[in-house]
């Protein structure tokens, strides 16, 4: 018999064993988009596995007596099915599991073949068809939480996928649904009771637009996923199975992924490459849990449980029509029978690439419906599909790419204008400079020549003088009268000649003295304005710190008056009243309002809001009681504000009305133990809002928690005060203060209690101050050893790595994985006993993250991988 196409050998039932299939299924090709090929699609036959259930105890205890009715032939991939003691019915499948196929060779021969066609771009269908109690479900959606080997299909496809696309350019969506009672079911959201199905008139896909769809990045979220859908499945007890699936468990994942194409044509002078072809694959992959099916008198359904049965029987018998109308070539196929054959249009008979795993059961006793999950499987063989690939042109893609294109061209050119512009004024300086250097150097110039001519000019008339007086004293007075007038003419007109030369000179003197004044004159005002600027910035300065030290003290002072006046106020409320009583008897009133509305019930039995004591009471009467002089006032006040502030609701108007700065002055003021314990367990419930804590700290909130830690004894006080410090140790803000005033050294001093609950807050106060650190060293904003290492805090934190309670132990491994995420931390935590307890934790710890984050530390480290492989410790 061959197929509608007649190219392809199927498997037949017979009396004896025919020939395996003999032409292997045609495998997926690619053409490219638009081309005749690309939308002619290929063919491809749906794939069936057969996969044998192990025996159970009830089977071993009951069919000890009987061979068991079938007979695997997995080299040949064969089965044989017995019909009495002498004779068998032979059957052939792509693929024959026995008892101890493991769950990864299982997901290799039937699902992993689906999902690499998804990948490029094909719809697929993974599908378990099979009795109740067979395997179905383990085959398909085991966890395997415990044991990674024990993991089905589902996880295993999911973590291929995650490997094969780019979380920055590709997407994945999930979809959890399941088919009960003909009505589809939401597994991530169970109120989501009866979604429709839409069939695209065009193109024939059918979609469910109303299930909730979650984005998936990563494994632990797909897990968490898978566990919400389970918890949400319907299943009940049946003879046949403890835990039997009473719906059909539809799980869709559509991919989306990005590829680039490349064309003929490049032009290297433009920006854009015309090579570039986005395109986008859309591929759909589909697990199908078929719920089993089951024969009443069998299984001993009842009730309600036996119309679930009748249903499920129904959308199986309808499924199996279709096979059976595609398997013959009818020309119609009831597909709209039920919801089930609707949902599964697509993946028989449709464009997507199938594969079913059909579960078998070893006991004779249900011959009948193994043999009838065999020929379900013969029959779905006969079938085959139109695979086509699914690709659109990413015209997103191309819209970025240009973008970034452009970006790039507009910041080349902002660059190299800012580069023109600095080496403009770069220039401008440099001519600036050599101005000023010529300047300078003409000024020099000119004194040295002016003070080279006076000094030419003394000589010259020093001369004369003397030549004078010589003439004189050798010719005397009997010399005639022509040559000493002669002599006289030729001496005075050296003199006129030296004088026009001297009045030269001191002209260019005068003009160059005035161009040096005129330029000291434009520096000196410079440098006055300068001067000026700086020191008017100066006195702004200073006057800006005063009115903010102002405005410090003035509000402070407005606060104290505010509490005294809202204290005033009560006590004339009470005097106008006529009572007779004191403020604890108000207080007795305000505790009175607080009970009722506590207890005060709303219409549906649910309790009242807290905000309720506002409207009655009002905030401000009861903060304004925390500073009366009677003790028992106090405690009751402070009981009042610790009990408001444990709602988060209530702590912004806490906040708001000056109850953080009273409940700081109750740690300040009072040594009462009661209300010391009280007040820090307010305070450690405000220090749970990260705005919270930065005005905890300002007010000096960290100083009074040390002091409190070091004068208290009670547990239940320093269980307090340990907690409101671990709650501020999450806030990577705060990590350099709250170190410098002493949160870490009131931590550790707290370890003398040595209450279990204590040392739980210590531990994860340590937790988050090395989560914050670790943090702040890879994004580079701290550098240096840890300051839980400079503090000695980890004597304590080896020592507690593996105590008996769970959550000490859980904070304590947690500090240690992120102290040893960085270098610099290694040789401290060798030399501390640390690396052992990294070892432990990476193979004993309870918790798989904490164990894959040791594992990566320790890896990651140099100094570690050293130290391990002088000591011979492998991972």
């Amino acid at each position: 018999m061959t197929s509608r196409s007649g190219g392809i050998q199927r498997g037949h039932r017979s009396s004896t064993a025919r020939g395996r299939i003999s032409a292997p299924p045609p495998t997926l090709r690619r053409s490219s988009a638009g081309s005749p090929k690309h939308d002619a699609g290929v063919l491809g036959r749906v794939r069936v596995a057969v996969r044998l259930r192990p025996q159970n105890q009830e089977e071993m205890v009951e069919d000890a007596d009987f061979a068991d009715c079938v007979e695997l032939q997995p080299e040949l991939k064969r089965l044989r099915l017995r019909k009495n003691n002498w004779d068998f019915d032979t059957y052939e499948f792509d693929e024959v599991l026995t008892e101890f196929a493991s769950q990864k060779r299982v997901y290799e021969v039937v699902a992993k073949p689906v999902v690499e066609s998804v990948l490029e771009g094909y719809n697929g269908t993974v599908m378990a068809y099979g009795q109740t109690g067979t395997g179905k479900t383990h085959t398909l959606g085991r966890l395997g939480e415990e044991d990674t080997s024990a993991r089905g299909i589902m996880v295993r496809s999911m973590e291929d996928i995650l490997a094969s696309i780019s979380p920055q350019t590709d997407s994945i969506s999930v979809s959890y649904l399941q088919l009960y009672m003909e009505t589809i079911q939401d597994l991530l959201d169970p109120m989501n009771d009866n979604i429709a199905i839409v069939e695209d008139p065009k193109t024939g896909d059918v979609s469910v637009p109303g299930a909730t769809s979650v984005d998936i990045r990563d494994e632990h979220s797909f897990m968490e996923l898978l566990r919400l859908g389970e918890a949400h499945r319907i299943a009940a007890n049946t003879k046949l199975n403890t835990e039997s699936s009473r719906s059909h468990a539809i799980l869709m994942v559509q991919i989306r992924k990005s590829v680039v194409e490349s064309g003929a044509e490049t032009n290297n002078s433009s920006h854009v490459d015309k090579s570039f072809k986005p395109l986008v694959r859309k591929g759909k992959f589909v697990v199908v849990d078929l719920a089993g099916s089951e024969r009443v008198h069998k299984s001993g359904s009842e009730g309600h449980v036996l119309e679930e049965a009748k249903s499920i029987n129904l959308s199986l018998s309808a499924l199996g029509k279709c096979i059976n109308a595609l398997a013959e070539n009818s020309t119609h196929v009831p597909v709209r029978d039920s919801k089930l054959t609707r949902l599964l249009k697509d993946s028989f008979g449709g464009t997507a690439r199938t594969s079913l795993v059909v579960t078998i059961g070893p006991s004779p006793r249900h011959r009948g419906e193994t043999a009838s999950t065999i020929l379900f499987g013969q029959r779905a063989m006969k079938v085959e599909n139109m695979l086509k690939i699914k690709e659109e042109f990413d015209y997103k893609s191309l819209s970025r790419k240009l973008e970034m294109q452009l970006d790039a061209v507009i910041a080349e050119n902002e660059r190299r204008q800012k580069t023109y512009k600095d080496e403009l004024g770069r220039v401008s300086i440099e001519a600036q400079k050599r101005i000023t250097e010529a300047e300078r150097n003409c000024i020099h110039a000119f004194e040295r020549e002016k003070l080279k001519y006076q000094m030419e000019y003394m000589d010259s008339v020093k001369k004369l003088e003397e030549k004078l007086m010589n003439g004189q004293s050798e010719h005397g007075h009997n010399v005639s009268a022509v040559k000493p007038c002669n002599r006289q003419m030729n001496g005075s007109e050296e003199v006129m000649e030296l004088k026009r030369l001297l009045q030269n000179e001191t002209r260019l003197r005068q003009e160059a003295e005035e161009e040096a004044s005129r330029f000291r004159s434009q520096l000196e005002q410079f440098m006055h304005s300068e001067d000026g600027s700086v020191l008017e910035i100066f006195n702004l300065r200073r006057m800006l710190e005063d009115e903010i030290d102002q405005k410090r003290k003035l509000e402070e002072e407005l606060a104290i008056l505010r509490s005294q006046l809202l204290q005033s106020t009560y006590n004339s409320d009470q005097m106008r009243r006529g009572g007779n009583g004191d403020g604890f008897s108000g207080l007795d009133s305000l505790m009175s309002q607080f009970r009722n509305s506590q207890l005060n019930e709303t219409g549906n039995g649910q309790k009242a809001p807290m905000t309720t004591l506002f409207e009655q009471v009002g905030l401000q009467k009861i903060l304004a009681l925390l500073e009366s002089e009677d003790a028992s006032v106090r405690i009751h006040a402070v009981k009042v504000v610790a009990n408001l502030a444990a709602e988060e609701s209530n702590q912004q108007r806490i906040v708001e009305a000056g109850g953080l700065t009273s409940l700081l002055m109750l740690l300040r003021n009072f040594e009462d133990e009661t209300i010391r314990r009280v007040a820090a367990g307010a305070i450690a419930n405000l220090a749970m809002n990260e705005s919270n804590q930065e005005l905890i700290m300002a007010e000096g909130g960290i100083g009074l928690l040390s002091m409190t830690a070091a004068d208290a004894d009670d547990a239940q006080t320093l269980r307090m005060v340990a907690g409101a410090i671990a709650n501020l140790c999450g806030n990577d803000k705060l990590q350099k203060r709250l170190r410098s005033e002493g949160g870490i050294k009131a931590l550790l001093g707290m370890v003398r209690c040595g209450h279990s609950d204590v040392l739980s807050q210590i531990a994860r106060g340590i937790a988050n101050f090395a989560k914050c650190e670790s943090r702040a060293s890879t994004q580079g904003r701290k550098t240096g050893r840890s300051f839980l290492i400079e503090d000695g805090a980890l004597p304590w934190i080896v020592q507690n790595a593996n105590n008996e309670a769970a959550p000490i132990r859980r904070h304590i491994e947690l500090a240690l994985c992120h102290l040893a995420q960085h270098e610099v931390n290694a040789k401290d935590m060798i030399d501390g006993g640390a690396l052992w307890e990294l070892v432990r934790i990476s193979r004993d710890c309870s918790r798989e993250d904490i164990r894959t984050l040791a594992h990566r530390s320790l890896s990651a480290s140099h100094t570690f991988r050293s130290e391990m492989r002088r000591l011979r410790i492998e991972l």
